[in-house]
């Protein structure tokens, strides 16, 4: 494996040498390798809490990017976005991609070799084939009541 590319502002392979709750905002928010992943709309057995995720995308998510349309607004505009901080995190991991580099490393896991802080490319994700481009369908268009029509049958 190569050496990770050093971004501007961050330390040398933060993720490896701090907890996340001593990471700066920007150590934090670079930990998002971009997937999309978690926009997607959930479909939660409140029993088992057995989190089964589907094709149906939050409003706000640009297909083209994988990214919110409006990141900074997203709470205000979707009341029921979760916004992920190291506080929040040890409640909701399980809620999170099994590839989403917040939950592995709360889980005491390294990233992916695909990750863009390994790679120093942000187009990784999407190489590697773990990136959501082109196969979600909007909120808007399915109802709440047919989201279970759009399961993903495999693990992301």
């Amino acid at each position: 494996m190569s050496e990770p590319i050093q971004r501007k502002g961050l330390r040398p392979r933060f993720w490896e040498r701090h907890q996340l709750a001593k990471l700066t905002q920007d150590e934090w928010e670079a930990l998002c390798d971009g997937c999309g992943k978690c926009c997607l709309n959930k479909l939660e057995d409140e029993e088992t809490q057995e989190v089964a995720f589907t094709r149906v995308a939050c409003r706000l998510l640009d297909d083209n990017t994988c990214r919110c349309a409006h990141y900074e607004a997203r709470k205000s505009l979707v009341p029921e976005c979760v916004v992920l901080t190291p506080k929040t995190l040890p409640d909701i991991a399980y809620w999170m991609p099994a590839s989403c580099a917040y939950r592995l490393l709360q889980e005491g896991r390294t990233l992916p070799d695909w990750h863009p802080l390994i790679t120093g490319d942000p187009a990784s994700v999407r190489k590697a084939g773990q990136s959501v481009q082109g196969w979600t369908v909007s909120e808007f268009d399915v109802p709440v009541e047919e989201w279970e029509d759009f399961l993903i049958e495999m693990e992301l």
